[in-house]
């Protein structure tokens, strides 16, 4: 007899609360269009900190954590167990005196993309998947291709032509079935929402599933692990779509619960850039929805996201950690990111020096203090930006 699995589906928005069974290739609630979350029957006890001991430095040592049911597999490239690198240069430069780098820029594919397309590949596979449907700014693609080709299965990507040249070359390497289009990342999304109707195709864009957000969350848990079971006092994200955001809140807010960690939460900042930043504009009027963005340019694609779906749950995540929000110029991130490759030999991506010139500004303004433990996230690989 095949047993239930052991989480279920809850709606993000509906009140009261809407849930679901995870059986079969969940997309967005039925009801109102909002993401769904995964909750789990029961957390992992303190003393399963034990079972970590002698596992592979993957995300998949979180198993406990994870939607993964007894004895099962997941697709995998060995994403996760990236560095947590001191910086110590840049934090006398720029005044920080215990600032960090989580260096997502080593995992399969280059990207942090990888923790959540491995999770959402996982999930659909099992359930009977046989070709995927994603719309990326670059990164996010990459990785379908990659794991959807570790499983056996299809992966079609709708991409903006602006998209960097690398990243286009590496979906392709992959085996991704590429689809270029003028426009933007929601342009692409269109695209793919109406492939997958046509074909039947799974939809694996952001938040359009509800897995992805686990694969990220275990950015939280490799975090509280790398710093001994605390945490930091201020987390620095460039945003986008939002799930690695999304996803750390909610592993930090599970980790409390069960009593693996006992310090306050860190305070969450999103970083975007000037030419399109709904989080900020949002946060800073007070909304709790996101404006789509007009026109939205930026160097760095990643940030290249007019209206994401997940605008609630990145404003809530914000104004509950006691965090905010900043914009930086193509010009301050693409200064930044150089800075952290010749100061550090941290090899940025665009998303990863607005990460720390949004950290900078935030120090400036008075947000963050220079005694904090700060980490700053860099979210990819530089040389997928360079042709």
């Amino acid at each position: 007899m095949k047993l239930p699995l052991p989480w279920s589906l809850e709606c993000s928005a509906c009140l009261p609360t809407r849930t679901r069974g995870p059986d079969g290739l969940p997309g967005v609630c039925e009801k109102c269009g909002a993401p769904y979350l995964v909750r789990y029957a029961a957390a992992p006890t303190p003393h399963a900190k034990s079972l970590l001991e002698g596992r592979a430095w993957t995300m998949w040592r979180y198993r406990e954590w994870l939607p993964l049911a007894d004895g099962e597999s997941p697709v995998t490239l060995g994403e996760g167990g990236t560095p947590l690198l001191a910086a110590p240069r840049l934090g006398a430069r720029h005044g920080f005196e215990n600032l960090w780098i989580k260096e997502e820029g080593t995992n399969p594919t280059g990207s942090f993309k990888a923790r959540g397309l491995a999770a959402a590949v996982t999930r659909a596979v099992r359930a009977g998947a046989r070709q995927f449907v994603i719309p990326t700014a670059g990164n996010a693609g990459v990785a379908l291709a990659a794991y959807a080709t570790r499983a056996g299965v299809e992966a079609r990507v709708y991409a903006p032509a602006s998209t960097p040249a690398t990243i286009l070359a590496q979906i392709r390497s992959f085996g991704g079935d590429l689809v270029l289009l003028d426009g933007h990342i929601g342009d692409c999304g269109k695209a793919a929402r109406a492939f997958a109707a046509e074909t039947g195709a799974v939809d694996v864009s952001t938040l359009r599933e509800p897995y992805r957000i686990e694969g990220k969350k275990t950015l939280g848990l490799e975090l509280a692990e790398q710093l001994g079971w605390t945490l930091p006092d201020a987390i620095v994200y460039p945003t986008g779509g939002g799930t690695g955001l999304i996803g750390m809140w909610k592993a930090f807010q599970e980790l409390r619960a069960a009593g693996w960690v006992r310090d306050a939460l860190p305070r969450m900042y999103s970083v975007q850039a000037t030419g399109c930043a709904p989080v900020i504009r949002a946060f800073e009027s007070g909304a709790d929805r996101c404006t789509p963005w007009p026109d939205p340019q930026t160097v760095a694609a990643g940030l290249r996201v007019p209206g994401p779906l997940g605008d609630r749950l990145m404003l809530r995540a914000l104004r509950e950690s006691g965090g905010g929000a900043v914009a930086v110029t193509d010009d301050v991130l693409t200064a930044a990111a150089r800075e952290m490759q010749t100061v550090e030999g941290i090899d940025a991506a665009p998303e990863g020096g607005a990460a720390l010139a949004g950290a900078v500004e935030l120090q400036r303004r008075g947000a963050i203090r220079a005694s904090e433990r700060v980490v700053v996230f860099n979210t990819g690989a530089g040389w997928l930006y360079r042709a």
